[in-house]
């Protein structure tokens, strides 16, 4: 019966060996145990295996609290013998005073053949965060005292005088040349355009700027967002580039000639404001529509006795 017993547990060792022989080893460590609030904390976790594991890198940003990854570095690898081993490198910070402990990490890693992941955790590590020590019974010090430099008047005469007859003859050809340009030069007569154009222009040339065909999404939505908000405070004298687009849309509604333009409007801001703030990739055919609500926006509320220009057609770009 010992016998029996003694063969059967040599058999079930010989089998678990394989596998415990695979089994990954990982520790973790800091370069200190105590820092200043701010500083850098150097965070290593070194794993030991078997060649021929697959080794996952470790993910420690869900187990860290009130710790900040600054940095990953990229793992460095050594080989001896048949035995591999890795080291993580991270950079962190805490920006308040405690006592931390990172928990353990898990290490995940498959054997040859094998589908299910096995994993391995590191130790815990501690540490302790400080405040910089301030005693609050000194006033404020400068690092050094002020340097006096003696005053000397008569180097400053000196520069005015300098100045003066320098200066003083520069100024007088200077005024004379100009007189003489300005007496040659025809008055220049000084175009204006009316917002609704400005914005059109704006609008056309946005367009073939071909930004979104380029794979600038969010600088597309935020320059076509921009020529409307704009188009706003000059036609309806209201501050558009300051407001979020709720308030904004509740502005306009406040004036009656932009009536035919409110639910447009606010369907038009909201769409940009998806791909601006919310990280959002619109189709192509979003892209395309947002210019011609662009232009229909203005167009509707351009002012009666203007001739508003409508949207070119491809036929006429050069």
């Amino acid at each position: 019966m010992v016998k029996r017993t003694a063969a059967l547990i040599v058999l079930i060792l010989s089998l678990a060996s394989p596998a415990f022989s695979q089994i990954t080893s990982a520790s973790a460590s800091t370069d200190k145990t105590d820092y200043l609030v701010g500083d850098y904390i150097n965070y290593k976790i070194q794993v030991g295996y078997k060649k021929g594991l697959t080794v996952y890198t470790p993910a420690i940003q869900d187990s860290l609290k009130g710790v900040t990854v600054l940095k990953q570095e990229d793992p460095v690898e050594a080989e001896t013998n048949g035995n591999v081993s890795v080291t993580y490198g991270y950079i962190l910070s805490c920006y308040d005073s405690a006592d931390v402990t990172i928990p353990p990490i898990p290490v995940f890693y498959r054997a040859p053949g094998d589908t299910s992941l096995s994993s391995v955790s590191t130790n815990p590590v501690g540490f302790t965060v400080r405040t910089v020590p301030v005693n609050m019974k000194e006033g404020i010090k400068d690092v050094k005292a002020p340097i006096r430099i003696p005053f000397d008047w008569r180097w400053i005469l000196v520069w005015i005088l300098a100045a003066l007859l320098v200066g003083g003859p520069a100024y007088y050809f200077y005024r004379r040349y100009r007189k003489r340009k300005a007496a040659g030069m025809p008055a220049v007569e000084t175009l204006q355009i009316s917002p609704h154009e400005a914005a059109l222009k704006a609008l056309h040339e946005l367009e073939q700027a071909h930004l979104w065909q380029r794979g600038m999404i969010k600088e597309y939505h935020s320059s076509i967002t921009e020529i409307v908000r704009r188009y706003f405070e000059e036609r309806f004298r209201m501050p558009a580039l300051e407001l979020p687009t709720s308030e904004a849309v509740e502005l306009l509604k406040k004036r009656p000639e932009s009536e035919p333009v409110w639910g447009l409007t606010y369907n038009f801001l909201s769409n940009a404001d998806m791909v601006k703030f919310a990280k959002f990739t619109p189709m192509s055919s979003v892209n395309e529509e947002m210019m011609k609500q662009a232009y229909e926006i203005v167009n509707k509320t351009a002012p009666m006795d203007g001739d508003a220009v409508s949207k070119p057609e491809k036929s006429d770009v050069q």
